[in-house]
């Protein structure tokens, strides 16, 4: 079986976007010292994956339409605080908080870009 080892987040502004991923949720960012612009993104210590972040190549997402592409949800211990951070960095939510029964709590939102991912913390109480 075949795992995700990898993500790239895509960016009108990366300068701005390596700020907004930082201040929200302090992933450590090193530009990369290649033949383009591509910043290399640690998330943490522990289980998960690393990724990328790149200027865009083409039209970002249109706000407003359904998703059409793959979404990461990161996950959050203090869920309602992370959307604040979101929010006071310049991010929004799109999609309120939600139970996902027996699992946790989700939430969507949309960085300083456009691109939407989610927000969950895990509870098994949810409904």
């Amino acid at each position: 079986m075949s795992r995700v080892i990898h993500f790239e987040i895509h960016a009108d502004d990366p300068e701005r976007a390596v700020r907004f991923y930082g201040s929200v949720f302090g992933w450590q960012m090193k530009k990369w010292q290649g033949p383009e612009d591509y910043w290399l993104i640690t998330t943490g210590d522990g289980p998960g994956i690393n990724g990328g972040l790149m200027r865009r190549r083409g039209p970002g997402p249109a706000q407003g339409q359904p998703v059409n592409a793959y979404v990461c949800t990161i996950g959050s211990t203090r869920l309602e605080e992370d959307v604040r951070k979101v929010e006071a960095s310049g991010g929004k939510t799109v999609v309120p908080k939600m139970a996902i029964p027996g699992v946790g709590w989700l939430v969507y939102v949309v960085d300083t870009e456009g691109n939407i991912f989610g927000l969950m913390q895990e509870d098994a109480q949810a409904k």
